[in-house]
């Protein structure tokens, strides 16, 4: 139980990859706030869920693109277990659609930027006071393999806000290390049991993928939870600035 006493927030955590991370870290001993934005059934059910395991675990709302609303939710979550949160883990984001840059408008470049990096930066912002006056505390950010090689079709936007995330922990981590504030990046492939894919991967283009992925499978939300587990512990207590690739092979660094 490597995170036993510590209280993590973890953003966009009612269903996929975030409710995978979610439980990760409630399996370490770690309690949980669970993050949602409009789904209040998934997130609740998830907080439910992981609190009949015996951590701590709450489910609260608020939509993450709004900067009052991020530090809203930092102050809810502390208020309610009572404690500074130990760990952030920036897990909410969305494609929002797929859209080529010949069709791009203000508005939809705003809600991809908003919902991924902007989120993701002032959700930080919001938890780092605590944790630098007690100088320790750990943040990592889920960015995707889309930052390093441009998404697929449509996802160029998206792609670039995933890229702002890897380069933001690398500045945040240099800013915050005399703190003793650790910040590090996952950057998930293909997952699968998730909405993601469901949604905006077309079956043949899917299986195409899979083609390429040297350990022959897509990979599931437990995945990314067990090398976020490893960022947030004492196990990576010399690693900051890193960003860990997620994806069975498909792309190496």
């Amino acid at each position: 139980m490597t995170l036993q006493g510590k209280l993590a927030l973890v953003t966009g955590s009612g269903s996929g990859i975030g409710k995978g991370i979610a439980w990760a870290l409630a399996r370490q001993g770690a309690d949980v706030a669970v993050h949602y934005n409009s789904n209040a059934e998934a997130g609740e059910a998830t907080a439910r869920e992981i609190a009949e395991s015996g951590v701590r675990a709450a489910a609260f709302g608020a939509d993450l693109r709004q900067v009052e609303e991020t530090e809203r939710l930092a102050s809810e979550v502390q208020a309610f277990f009572g404690r500074p949160i130990d760990i952030l883990v920036n897990n909410a984001g969305h494609l929002v659609g797929r859209v080529a840059n010949a069709e791009m408008t203000e508005r939809h470049y705003e809600e991809v930027m908003n919902v991924n990096f902007k989120s993701c930066v002032f959700m930080s912002k919001a938890v780092i006071p605590a944790m630098a006056e007690r100088r320790e505390g750990a943040i990592v950010h889920v960015s995707s393999v889309a930052a390093h090689n441009g998404g697929g079709p449509g996802a160029s936007v998206y792609a670039a806000a995933k890229a702002a995330m890897l380069a933001y922990a690398k500045g945040l981590a240099k800013e915050l290390a005399g703190s003793g504030i650790r910040v590090n990046a996952v950057s998930p492939g293909v997952i699968g049991q998730t909405a993601f894919h469901d949604t905006f991967t077309p079956e043949e283009a899917r299986a195409a993928t899979l083609k390429t992925i040297p350990l022959g499978r897509e990979g599931v939300p437990e995945d990314v939870g067990n090398a976020v587990v490893y960022l947030v512990s004492a196990q990576s207590a010399y690693v900051t600035g890193q960003t860990i690739e997620i994806n069975g092979g498909m792309f190496m660094r």
